[in-house]
């Protein structure tokens, strides 16, 4: 099994602090950000940073739906982790200044992938795809930021 990873950024108008702080609100700000792949969106446990524990489903294709409980943790300053505990899939948040009011947020998910056939179409399509949808959760969050 190959590590498969998707990764798209954004530079966003507001303060590091501010970004991340919308980003770990996960029982306010976090659900607003959501694209239409997201769904069955509910908090279980916390619902800001380190802690918290988070459903939804991801809807990626017509036929790709990925049940994800993730457990948030924020291993480093700028850092917000989301671990799945019902695959091996990982989203980083990272947010970083970049200028004067302006922040840089990368987001970056990696997961084992399958073999074979399945798994090279995977490597080769679901980086870009995931990458669409984080584009638009961040272009979501600049809305947000930026009011």
């Amino acid at each position: 099994m190959a590590q498969v990873e998707a990764t798209t950024e954004r530079v966003i108008a507001a303060e590091a602090d501010d970004v991340f702080d919308a980003l770990a609100d996960y029982s306010g700000t976090r659900a607003k950000l959501l694209s239409e792949h997201f769904s069955e969106y509910e908090v279980r446990e916390g619902g800001d940073g380190e802690g918290t524990v988070v459903h939804w489903k991801l809807q990626a294709t017509s036929k790709r739906v990925r049940d994800c409980l993730m457990e948030v943790s924020e291993p480093t300053d700028g850092d917000l982790v989301e671990k799945d505990r019902n695959s091996s899939m990982v989203t980083t948040w990272r947010v970083t200044p970049a200028g004067e009011g302006r922040s840089r947020v990368v987001v970056t998910t990696v997961w084992n992938g399958a073999g074979g056939i399945g798994g090279f179409f995977e490597r080769t399509f679901a980086p870009k795809g995931l990458a669409r949808i984080y584009d638009e959760v961040l272009a979501k969050l600049a809305v947000e930021m930026e009011k």
